[in-house]
């Protein structure tokens, strides 16, 4: 069994110690995360298998629109929570059957992602950076839950193979209660969702997101200032 189908395994006994809530657009940002970290390390080989469920999804359904797997499921299950559901299902389904747990002899491209989206290991804040700037390229659409999921997958693939985390990695953990003390909020709720439950809608909250990272980054800055000056 690869990392990632026992990922996948883990996920669906213990959903909510992975993802921000049962959705297979959260599911799909989260692997989004993990595998495009994985690939820039060069662990990609075992992402091969949910690679190939793209193409398999796209001839299950009988369709070559050009989307992810996880919207396509979307359209044909008629919701996030039935899709999330019906995954794991397909995905076993998928495992076992041999034209779509293997690789074209004639050297097919398979393609995890259905819409291009990828990510690079790099800095976290120059991750964030690019992001900002291109979500379109990162998330699919603006979505803060989207971002909380990404940086989940990103987090888990670094943390699977010992990488210890780093300055920035360690500074941004404590965006979580500078969020919550800043609202007067202590639910346990996630950051992301906080940050939605104040705004109209993902899209706006993922630009929230944004303008209070930068005021929380720049809080630490004059804090260290102010301690380096006493």
């Amino acid at each position: 069994m690869s990392n990632v189908t026992r990922l996948l395994q883990d996920i669906k006994d213990n959903p909510v110690m992975y993802l921000e809530k049962l959705s297979i657009t959260s599911l799909d940002s989260f692997l989004i995360g993990y595998l495009s970290t994985r690939s820039e390390m060069g662990l990609d080989r075992e992402g091969s298998e949910i690679e190939g469920f793209q193409e398999w999804i796209q001839k299950r359904e009988k369709t070559d629109v050009s989307q992810s797997w996880a919207r396509i499921l979307i359209f044909s299950c008629g919701s996030e929570r039935n899709a999330f559901y019906s995954f794991f299902e397909l995905f076993e389904r998928f495992l076992k059957d041999d034209e779509g747990s293997k690789k074209d002899e004639k050297g097919r491209s398979l393609n995890y992602f259905g819409n291009d989206l990828i990510i690079s290991v790099r800095p976290l804040y120059e991750l964030l950076g690019s992001i900002k700037k291109r979500p379109g390229m990162y998330l699919g659409n603006n979505s803060i839950t989207k971002l909380n999921m990404l940086l989940r997958g990103y987090s888990l693939a670094q943390r699977e193979v010992g990488v210890l985390p780093t300055e920035q990695e360690r500074e941004f953990e404590g965006f979580q209660s500078w969020i919550e003390e800043k609202y007067g909020i202590n639910s346990g709720q996630s950051w992301s969702k906080i940050i939605l439950f104040y705004s109209v809608d993902e899209h706006e909250a993922l630009e929230k997101f944004f303008e209070l990272f930068e005021e929380y980054l720049n809080r630490n800055k004059n804090l260290e200032v102010d301690e380096n000056s006493g």
